[in-house]
């Protein structure tokens, strides 16, 4: 096993199970459980089925970046020397795939590989990080399976590449941001909600505006920062993640900030400015008190820093305000009194001109309110006469923040829990 003799495809996630897989090709028995366990554990954790050392291969592949596969991703394949090298790295791996496991079972005497070979999944337990890519894996692993040589191999894997990129920007459409021991790291969020446009109810003009400005920016052109103020419960986040999900297969990426972490924002960008997607910094609920400086970290990347952000980053934000730096009266009074103390009301005030597009999103008036319940309830096959309805909406809304339309979603979501106590 020549994994060791590879020139780009190097330090895999699981360098371990590669390790204790060319001890058992050489005949040595003692990580022949570590292997197994490894092998299992990871195809229970992706819902990977069939033949899991081949998934495991096509894994590595998908998530190693390197000087190949990141220039690859979401362009396809590129040309260059580099090609070379990557040749001799996939004829290894076309061996690889090309090894039979059962050849194992009979060198070590035990018959578990044969298991691994034809492996069925426990799909109530494992922790699919996104069901479309991991068909895709899958697709990719048989594919490689069955290449004729290192040409096809290739041809194969750049395809996939330039088609949902490479390693967790590939693999994952939502992020967070974690400091380990002094070290920013942006991590993925393996569970994202899957909403849609066509979810949200009403707010036609305000999905238009956010459509038009993000369509831009995946495509390349010209885009702005925006901001979505405006009542709680009227669908700011969910447009964002709707935003996300629309857009991920077009290359486009979201990174979830929080007003703490804005002096890490220089050291998250310079992990993404370089790659070949289009990256959302999202800001949810952003809002700061007078005493809080937060804001001029952001302020500093938005606009005006030393360093100018890259052009596939923009900023997303939701509010309940309009103006995201709280202003007191006393603000006011002060620079009524001294002129100096003007300044620090506009340096408050500036940080939402920043953002060269403002969405509002206000709360829905009676008609539009019962509009989304009776929109709702048809979605989901809620038997009640319209008069009923909207008179238990009425009663709930009364009861639980007014109307808005997570008002009228969770409103929804209690008729479906106590469904079956009411038939």
């Amino acid at each position: 096993m020549r994994n060791q003799q590879m020139y780009i495809y190097r330090d895999f996630e699981y360098q371990d199970i590669f390790e204790h897989m060319r001890e058992l090709m050489c005949g040595k028995r003692d990580s022949l459980y570590e292997t197994i366990n490894g092998l299992v554990e990871m195809a229970v954790h992706y819902g990977f089925e069939g033949n899991i050392w081949h998934n495991f291969l096509a894994y590595i592949l998908a998530n190693h970046e390197n000087a190949f596969s990141t220039s690859c991703e979401v362009i396809g394949k590129v040309e260059g020397s580099i090609n070379e090298l990557v040749l001799h790295d996939f004829r290894i791996f076309l061996d690889l795939f090309r090894y039979d496991l059962e050849e194992l079972d009979r060198e070590l005497g035990v018959k578990e590989f044969a298991v691994l070979k034809n492996y069925q999944g426990v799909h109530a337990n494992s922790r699919v990080y996104n069901q479309r890519v991991h068909d895709r894996i899958e697709e990719l692993a048989i594919r490689l399976s069955e290449a004729a040589d290192e040409n096809e191999f290739l041809d194969y894997v750049t395809a996939f590449y330039g088609e949902f990129g490479v390693g967790k920007f590939g693999l994952h459409k939502a992020f967070k941001v974690d400091n380990v021991d002094g070290e920013v790291k942006i991590l993925p969020i393996t569970k994202t909600e899957h909403v849609n446009l066509d979810d949200l109810v009403g707010y036609e003009i305000q999905k238009k505006k956010l459509v038009e400005n993000t369509e831009a920016f995946v495509q390349g052109k010209k885009a702005n920062n925006c901001l979505l103020f405006g009542d709680a419960g009227t669908g700011k986040s969910s447009s964002i993640k709707a935003i996300m999900n629309t857009y991920y297969d077009q290359g486009l990426r979201l990174i979830e900030v929080y007003k703490h972490q804005f002096k890490d924002l220089t050291s998250v960008i310079s992990q993404i400015k370089n790659r070949n997607y289009k990256f959302i910094i999202y800001m949810d609920d952003l809002s700061f008190e007078d005493f809080e400086i937060e804001y001029k970290y952001l302020k500093a990347i938005i606009e005006g820093g030393m360093e100018r952000k890259p052009d596939n980053v923009l900023i997303y934000a939701t509010s309940n305000r309009r103006h995201l730096v709280r202003e007191k009266f006393s603000d006011k009074r002060e620079a009524m009194d001294d002129l100096h103390s003007s300044d620090t009301v506009q340096e408050k005030l500036s940080l939402s001109a920043r953002f060269g597009v403002t969405i509002y999103f206000g709360m829905p008036g009676k008609k539009e309110f019962q509009n989304i319940v009776k929109t709702l309830a048809s979605r989901n096959d809620i038997n009640m006469s319209e008069e009923e309805l909207l008179l238990e909406a009425n009663k709930w809304e009364l009861q639980h923040g007014g109307m808005s339309g997570r008002t009228a979603s969770q409103f929804i979501t209690h008729l479906l829990g106590t469904k079956n106590d009411t038939e």
